[in-house]
């Protein structure tokens, strides 16, 4: 834990960049590279740290880290102090046991049920490890910090995190133990937050970009944190968990959970124009495609068909609310916007067993229209605002077996018109009209702001310069620097291993000599030495093993450049000079070969 969050020397100066360049040998490295991985091990990343020799598993979700996954560690850990240096940041360090109370202050020690990691100790006291430190931070702040002349304020930290997550899975992207960059800002009002906002999210480019990785920004919801102002640092690759969409002609993006689609400019329909409704016997219909199948040779299509599913919204007080949802057939209801319209943390569908006791109907068979709910119940209806445009659609009966043909808004249903849907590729961007596009991402990163959420439960205050007491507007700034390091191998391996951003990777070079030549290995050590004299991270693989085995452990690890030096080479005068991620080597005069590497390393 020290060697993680240890202050690492002195500043550097403006665009420097820090250098490890600590040597070393293959033959003295602890360095245990593997064939065989667990069967549970699918993810690139995962497989790759394992084999690679950067992490080892030690239970269900927790790591230990070995020497090369704490070079990469160190490294994210020094971008990420400068900049945030830079940004006016100062570190501090939270502890990761917390009394309860602090939890209890604000009510979360009950809202984060099973992920929280409780304990007692000797005299029966609660406890718990940190999930997040939000509480801790303004308490710390609210004991010293009196008078606006002290603010802005912008404290971070590098810690560990405990969650006891129900399915840790992939490795570094989902543990129960993980390291995390955690940074507070506090301010005197909601302008001046977004000041310290707009601070942050710049210094967060700067951060990705300097990790190397494709990244994108995009508006976020701000989950049991609290908080609005939100905004995710996505890093695309293909393996994420998280799905995003990217307007193709504006800067629009967003998570899917909160991203929104232009509305389609249309008149609702025209009561001339409405069709008397009918019931229609539909056995065996509980499906969208089902419904389709049966009313297409009428000439209906999927977005004819209104889909109604009931939802559970669990209260803090413990009671539940239901609530029928509506979204066109070939449409999705995006549970988040739902929730967060519900004002609960999270939404469930009901169970057949619910559906049945309130509308005395199967699923599948639900449908908004007034006059066929049962009598006596009533059931708050939200809907899509493609739903409002529909002209003599399908929806159920609320009756098995039956549904609907001929229903329109309006005229036979009400409901609460939202942004409601799941937004996909190819709808409009709400902002230009362009198309969006989706992918994938794994989140990197998470900047908003959580004004007053914490600083009024904990009565943390500061006096204006009236006089008068007012609670901190704060903002939450998270990384999760474990989780980069899979990241970027996600984003960054081939086949044959991993390719690191040179700025992040363990070595810059690695240095191979071929065969048992003792004037090879002379010469190899003589480059090595060069490359130690600029400064350079350089690796050198002094192993009496196969050539093939060489190359495989050096592309498995991914150091960014590779120098090979054989006897032909040697005759020749050139050294074999190699980019992990290109296709093709060039020869480099041997005696130019610690200076054109050492440029490359720089950049140049």
């Amino acid at each position: 834990m020290g060697e993680l969050v240890e202050r690492l020397d002195a500043p550097l100066a403006s665009g420097a960049e820090r250098r490890y360049p600590a040597p070393m040998r293959f033959s003295q490295a602890f360095l245990p590279t593997v064939k065989e991985v667990p069967k549970d091990a699918v993810d690139a990343s995962h497989v790759l740290l394992l084999r690679g020799g950067y992490i080892r598993m030690i239970g269900a979700g927790i790591y230990e880290m070995l020497p090369l996954g704490q070079r990469v560690l160190k490294k994210i850990i020094a971008i990420l102090r400068e900049e945030l240096d830079a940004a006016g940041c100062q570190e501090v360090l939270m502890p990761a046991i917390l009394p309860a109370s602090y939890f209890q202050e604000t009510g979360r020690w009950d809202v984060y049920g099973d992920v929280l990691m409780r304990l007692k100790d000797r005299k029966g006291g609660d406890y718990h490890l940190a999930p997040t430190h939000e509480e801790i931070i303004t308490d710390m702040v609210r004991r010293d910090v009196r008078s606006y002349r002290q603010l802005p304020l912008n404290l971070f930290q590098i810690q560990m995190k405990y969650r006891d997550e129900p399915r840790p899975r992939a490795g570094l992207m989902r543990c129960r133990e993980f390291l995390m960059k955690d940074a507070y800002s506090f301010d005197v009002d909601d302008a001046a937050a977004r000041k310290s906002y707009a601070t942050m999210r710049s210094a967060y480019e700067r951060i990705f970009t300097r990790l190397g990785l494709d990244f994108r920004i995009v508006e976020a919801d701000s989950g049991q944190i609290g908080g609005d102002t939100s905004a995710e640092f996505q890093i695309l690759a293909q393996s994420g968990e998280d799905r995003i969409v990217a307007c193709d002609a504006c800067d629009y993006a967003a998570n899917v959970e909160v991203a929104e689609a232009r509305i389609p400019e249309a008149e609702p329909p025209k009561e001339a124009d409405m069709k008397p409704r009918e019931l229609v016997e539909t056995p065996g219909t509980k499906t969208i495609e089902q419904v389709v199948a049966f009313f297409e040779k009428e000439g209906f299509g999927v977005e004819d068909v209104i889909k109604s599913l009931v939802y559970v919204a669990p209260k803090a007080d413990g009671e539940s609310e239901m609530v029928m949802a509506l979204v066109r057939g070939d449409h999705e209801v995006n549970e988040v916007k739902l929730a967060r319209l519900m004002g609960v943390d999270e939404v469930h569908l009901a169970s057949d067993e619910d559906v049945g006791r309130l509308l005395r109907t199967k699923v599948g068979y639900v449908g908004p229209v007034k006059d066929a709910l049962p009598e006596g119940v009533s059931i708050r209806v939200v809907a899509d605002h493609a739903v409002g445009s529909i002209l003599n659609g399908v929806a159920g009966a609320t009756k098995t077996q039956y549904h609907f043909r001929h229903v329109n808004f309006g005229r036979d249903f009400d409901a609460e018109l939202h942004h409601l849907r799941q937004v996909g590729d190819g709808d409009e961007c709400p902002r230009c009209g362009g198309t969006l596009h989706a992918y994938r991402g794994i989140e990197g990163g998470h900047i908003f702001i959580l004004g007053t959420h914490y600083s009024s439960k904990m009565n943390a205050t500061f006096l204006d310069d009236d006089g008068e007491a007012k609670p901190f507007v704060m903002g939450c700034y998270g990384i999760g620097v474990t989780r980069l390091m899979a990241a970027a191998i996600e984003q960054h391996h081939d086949d044959d291993g991993i390719q690191w951003p040179l700025s992040i990777a363990p070595y810059q070079v690695i240095v191979l000599p071929l065969g048992n030549d003792e004037q090879v290995a002379a010469k190899a050590e003589a480059i090595y030495e060069g490359l130690k004299a600029k400064g350079v991270e350089v690796l050198l693989d002094d192993r009496a093993e196969r050539p093939g085995v060489k190359f495989k452990d050096a592309d498995l690890v991914g150091i960014p450049l590779r120098v090979t030096i054989g006897n032909r080479g040697l005759k020749n005068g050139v050294a074999e000079l190699k980019m992990r991620t290109g296709a093709d080597a060039e020869d480099v005069p041997m005696d130019e070969i610690v200076e054109v590497v050492a440029k490359r390393v720089r950049g140049e």
